[in-house]
């Protein structure tokens, strides 16, 4: 039988409650990506600032020994979602962007267990958990199983990465805005159709890669996979996180008036980094910079929303995120040589990858106004039990 620490954020000495909280909240996680214990101003960072995610640390609790059950991201959201550790099932460790579907259909799940409760659950956002029965997906069909059989309702996902193929959004089962007559070809094995490389064809890209993510360019950056087809659908990186925030604030709207659990697994900061106009070159830090800068205010626009629609004692958001941080990640884009002093993994040593401490301790912070007393905790908590605390 396995041991199972309830860590329970809401019922236990963490939380002080202030007032009576509703009786099914609803629930907002933001998972971001690559988000190092030192990247935020409300745990130290002195050279970036980022408003948003502070005032949900300042209204809310912080907690300064919460850790991913990974230094990579499968595992981590493996975890987070199953309740259990990704090592235990073989195959969960960083997926290619033709995996299948890693978790179980049959497996008890964070979204299936708040489904069964009365709540609608939406995901919008990376997903990197594998779709399909196989690596032998046909992406000019329905893509099953996915994120709608393992218990969310909606969903709106990258299938992978952003430096995986396929580069393009997928809503429920299909690939968006799919041209029929120009249908999608991946591989990971070997080139296809005849697309330029980064590696044939540098002059085209934007940025160079530093290791591997030389494949087919989308976009003027160059992917981890061999890509075809698909034109019509493909995304434009400089606006996925409005497309992804679009999303996931319409979820919010539509849902206000019913429980909801929204998992929103941001792209940023994960590479590439291609940060919207508005943001770039607005951190003096180069790429990796702005798009913190981009994240707080994707952040902003989830805390407006839940605002605006008058559901902050309503709404609990929790902020969180898969792995700690990696500065040179696959591209040559100044991330190293425009850290100017920030240090993405505080005081800790390693990161992303790594087995010392930045790899897998990372920033938690829970905001449910009038119910979570604002503060700090040095509570030890662990991902892999949100499904039980939930």
């Amino acid at each position: 039988m396995r041991l199972q620490i309830i860590s329970s954020i809401f019922l236990l000495c963490f939380l002080a409650v202030k007032g009576r909280a509703q009786e099914k909240p609803n629930i907002i996680l933001i998972y971001t990506d690559d988000v190092g214990y030192g990247d935020l101003s409300c745990y130290g960072a002195t050279k970036i600032e980022t408003p948003n995610i502070d005032k949900l640390a300042t209204e809310g609790l912080r907690f300064t020994r919460a850790y991913a059950t990974s230094a990579t991201c499968t595992p981590s959201r493996y975890s987070l979602l199953t309740g259990t550790y990704a090592w235990r099932k073989e195959g969960t460790g960083i997926a290619p962007g033709d995996a299948g579907l890693l978790i179980p259909t049959n497996r008890i799940t964070l979204p299936a267990m708040l489904n069964e409760a009365g709540y609608a659950t939406a995901v919008v956002g990376k997903w990197h958990l594998g779709l399909g029965m196989d690596a032998a997906q046909d992406w000019n069909g329905d893509v099953v199983p996915g994120p709608l059989e393992i218990g969310f309702d909606y969903s709106f996902i990258l299938p992978a990465t952003g430096d995986r193929v396929p580069c393009v959004y997928m809503e429920n089962h299909r690939v968006v805005d799919l041209d029929p007559s120009d249908p999608i070809r991946v591989s990971y094995r070997e080139k296809i159709g005849d697309e330029p490389t980064g590696k044939d064809s540098p002059g085209l890209l934007k940025f160079l890669p530093s290791h591997g993510h030389d494949q087919t360019i989308i976009n003027g950056i160059s992917r981890i996979g061999y890509m075809s087809g698909g034109k019509s659908a493909r995304w434009v990186d400089e606006n996925m996180a409005d497309v992804l925030i679009s999303k996931a604030t319409a979820f919010i709207e539509q849902k206000k008036n019913s429980p909801f659990f929204l998992y929103f697994s941001t792209h940023d900061i994960h590479v590439p980094r291609v940060p919207n106009a508005k943001f770039k070159g607005k951190s003096g830090m180069g790429p990796r910079g702005d798009v913190i800068l981009q994240l707080d205010y994707t952040v902003g626009e989830i805390i407006n929303t839940v605002e605006r629609n008058g559901l902050s004692e309503k709404t609990m958001i929790v902020f969180t995120s898969d792995n700690g941080p990696v500065i040179d990640d696959g591209y040559q884009d100044e991330a190293v040589a425009k850290l100017s002093g920030h240090t993405p993994s505080g005081n800790l040593r390693g990161g992303k990858y790594s087995a010392f401490e930045a790899g897998t301790r990372i920033p938690l912070i829970v905001y449910y106004p009038g119910v979570v007393k604002p503060g700090a905790s040095n509570a030890l908590f662990s991902q892999v039990d949100f499904l039980a605390t939930f």
